[in-house]
């Protein structure tokens, strides 16, 4: 269910999400469980832990409401996981980037500073084709970055109408998580909400992540996303506000 601001939460960050293409893979948790910030814990669906590759494109993007020129619209890619805080009010299930890729360095270095994210800058490019119910054709999206050993790419295809994820799906797992955790340079956590409705989806008919993952990610990542993911899918995706952060208790 969709997290809501109060009146006293201005967002840090307002901008659009879109076109978001997500694989997902399953991996051993022994692999994530250095990364877990204090306070928190792995997230699991159907006694799989998971890690994410998506991509997306940044549109409209504001600092505080303000625009900020040059850098209003642009791609990302990350690599992420999933982690969930017990509180008062039950459990707060958000997600942990492990490394996220923009194309513009002041992108990065506010990333870097506000929020102490693992971003990098890299050229980077987006190819969008949405489906086309009278001519049949299906839709695709493809984010490429430039690496200096390799030119990656995240790409899906897919066709007709996007649908709310079912009930209890690995994609309403996957797409409901309303937090993101940062281990901060002290030790402590850094919890920030994301508000964002349901998005809509188009399963996969076919993806692929073409990535020198050691290289790039780290050797422990080689093995699980060598492997086909167990899901992917292109999510629509909508307005979105993140909020400023907040050390959580120790």
């Amino acid at each position: 269910m969709k997290e809501r601001c109060t009146a006293m939460s201005r967002p840090f960050l307002s901008t659009e999400w879109r076109n978001l293409v997500m694989l997902n893979y399953a991996v051993d948790p022994a692999v994530l469980q250095p990364l877990v910030p204090k306070g928190t814990e792995l997230d699991f669906w159907g006694g799989n832990c998971f890690l994410t590759v998506v991509g997306l494109r940044y549109l409209d993007t504001r600092l505080l409401g303000i625009p900020v020129p040059f850098h209003r619209n642009f791609e990302e890619v990350n690599l992420r996981f999933y982690v969930r805080r017990g509180t008062s009010d039950g459990w707060r299930r958000g997600v942990v980037f492990v490394k996220e890729v923009v194309p513009r360095t002041a992108i990065a270095a506010v990333a870097r500073w506000f929020y102490n994210e693992n971003f990098v800058r890299f050229p980077m490019s987006a190819h969008v084709r949405l489906p086309s119910e009278t001519e049949g054709t299906p839709g695709s999206v493809e984010y490429r970055w430039t690496s200096p050993s390799h030119t990656n790419v995240v790409r899906a295809e897919f066709h007709g109408m996007p649908s709310e994820p079912a009930a209890g799906s690995e994609e309403e797992f996957i797409t409901e998580h309303y937090w993101g955790y940062v281990r901060q340079r002290d030790g402590s956590t850094s919890e920030y909400r994301v508000e964002h409705p349901r998005w809509r989806v188009w399963p996969a008919s076919s993806a692929k992540l073409d990535c020198d993952i050691a290289e790039f990610y780290g050797q422990q990542y080689d093995r699980a996303l060598s492997q086909l993911p167990t899901s992917g899918f292109v999510a629509e995706g909508s307005a979105v506000a993140v909020l400023r952060g907040e050390r959580i208790p120790a």
